[in-house]
């Protein structure tokens, strides 16, 4: 990435189609400029992260790969520790891991997320088999061949406790606060604990923050697609947070005519007209400007640019939906947003 750009831009893709026509969709970022792509983890929804992660280093020469994010429920530590092992050694130097406690790959088979405490032992398991050194399994020691000690392990964190979590152990930190820098401000200060904790500095831990966008004209339009996802916010514990940006949501525990769940929604125009019933069009309107990135590509660039100013030293873009490659954000971001951002950068 060019020294003067600022903040690193990424795009999440999920695993929705054939793995070489997902390392397409990733080379097309590259050519745009796109500094990361980050592909989630969820075996009955996608295709498999690690597949279309290697798929991706071979297709792709400079931008960075990631998962956004793999667990070690569905997964074991040893499980993750290989794969990531041979995806990081197919792109020297650009793979990421990201792990999270879970979610859309636990539920949909009956387990429950990582805890704190799972997620600790689960990640001092992996950097112990990624750097050689011996494991105890039940009682079995044992150690990976040829391993990969330079795989940075970044965690995606929401509530306060995993948020310091991260900040004590992890090489970088994913939050999930949204763009919000009331939010924002809270998961950072989180963070900051947790490093402080363990006598670290805040300012050697990458902050990746996770947002929704899109590059429009009619903000309204657009934020009327966002009602699932503020639906599952409040649904999940996050009414307070909405609150602060004065949107009141109060969603039922269990919404029936949505599979597998509000955020992953296979029929979206179905899920969007549900939560209808919670979601007014003037809460999804507020919730796209406070919390999401949606705009035209100079309001985005702008607001990029304070993020950065802020300390959040890279952003991943989402599109909604789950179930069709962001094409459509690649190209408009690409084509419009990031020569905003970078505009000493020739392409």
């Amino acid at each position: 990435m060019n020294e003067n750009s600022g903040i690193r831009v990424g795009v999440r893709i999920p695993p929705c189609d054939r793995v070489d026509r997902l390392a397409g969709t990733a080379r097309r970022a590259e050519e745009l400029g796109f500094d990361q792509v980050w592909f989630p983890d969820s075996q009955l929804l996608w295709r498999d992260v690690y597949t279309v992660l290697t798929a991706a280093a071979l297709g792709t020469e400079r931008i960075g790969l990631g998962s956004a994010v793999t667990n070690v429920v569905t997964r074991h530590p040893a499980v993750v520790a290989s794969a990531a092992r041979s995806v990081a050694e197919l792109a020297p130097g650009r793979f990421t891991l990201g792990l999270g406690v879970g979610n859309s790959s636990v539920g949909p088979i009956g387990l429950r997320s990582s805890t704190g405490a799972e997620l600790r032992a689960g990640i001092a398991t992996l950097r112990a088999l990624l750097q050689g050194q011996e494991c105890d399994f039940n009682g079995v020691r044992s150690r990976l061949r040829d391993p990969a000690p330079d795989v940075p392990i970044h965690v995606a964190a929401s509530g306060p406790r995993n948020l310091r979590l991260a900040g004590e152990i992890a090489d970088g930190v994913v939050l999930l606060s949204g763009v919000s820098r009331t939010t924002l401000a809270g998961a950072t200060a989180r963070v900051r604990e947790g490093a402080e904790a363990a006598g670290r500095s805040t300012e050697a831990i990458p902050l990746t923050v996770s947002a929704f966008c899109a590059v429009t004209d009619d903000v309204e339009a657009e934020a009327r697609l966002l009602k699932p996802i503020c639906a599952s916010i409040a649904q999940n514990g996050g009414a307070p947070f909405l609150a602060l940006a004065g949107i009141e949501v109060d969603v039922p525990a269990r919404v029936e005519g949505v599979y597998p769940d509000l955020v992953h929604a296979e029929d979206w125009d179905a899920a969007v007209e549900i939560c209808s019933a919670w979601v007014s069009d003037e809460m999804a309107l507020r919730f796209a400007q406070e919390f999401c990135l949606f705009g035209t590509a100079k309001e985005i660039a702008e607001r990029l640019t304070a993020l950065h100013a802020d300390g959040v030293t890279d952003v991943f873009l989402q599109h909604v939906g789950s179930y069709d490659p962001p094409t459509e954000l690649i190209e408009s971001v690409g084509s419009a947003v990031l020569p905003a951002l970078r505009p000493d950068v020739s392409r």
